[in-house]
């Protein structure tokens, strides 16, 4: 069993007040991790998957909540009272040198600077593991992504097979 990396944990204060803790996630957050991507709207759920999920299946959610903090590691924004409001992840390619990563925030928490956060506590960690490049899949209509993903630091790039997509890369 892999030892949950409790000095990971942040609690943090938004610009608007809010107070939120990062942490990684724990096998033990697979209902709340379901209510969170449950509670999507249907665009958002098109954002983040790149298409349409109607209910997030028991095999994605127990992906999602049982990881090895190595070669997948994942941070989930806890608000006060529990609710899982926002993640981010990265799963580590073959390569073991460069990792795929999604993020995604809760509908009435966009903008509140949490994504930046937990963007922030991912790639320290993908830095810490030692991993050289981040990158990940994000649709061209999807202008908020690929603003935040460039004040990151982010190279953008079309996909050469897929117009609708934009692939978004960082030397770590």
């Amino acid at each position: 069993m892999v030892e949950f990396p409790l000095h990971l944990v942040r609690t943090r204060k938004l610009a608007d007040g809010r107070t939120v803790t990062i942490r990684p996630v724990r096998a033990g957050d697979e209902r709340a991790e379901a209510q969170f991507l449950e509670s999507l709207s249907g665009e958002s759920q098109r954002l983040r998957f790149l298409n349409y999920v109607q209910a997030p299946g028991d095999r994605l959610v127990h992906f999602f909540t049982h990881i090895d903090y190595d070669r997948h590691m994942a941070f989930v924004c806890e608000a006060e009272g529990g609710e899982l409001v926002g993640e981010a992840r990265y799963v580590a390619n073959a390569d073991g040198r460069s990792c795929e990563f999604g993020v995604v925030v809760a509908d009435h928490w966009r903008h509140s600077g949490m994504a930046r956060l937990l963007m922030d506590a991912l790639i320290r960690a993908a830095q810490a593991r030692k991993l050289e490049t981040m990158e990940g899949l994000v649709l061209s209509d999807n202008q908020d992504m690929l603003k935040f993903a460039s004040a990151l630091g982010f190279e953008l790039t079309p996909d050469a097979v897929k117009p609708a997509l934009v692939r978004v890369t960082r030397k770590l």
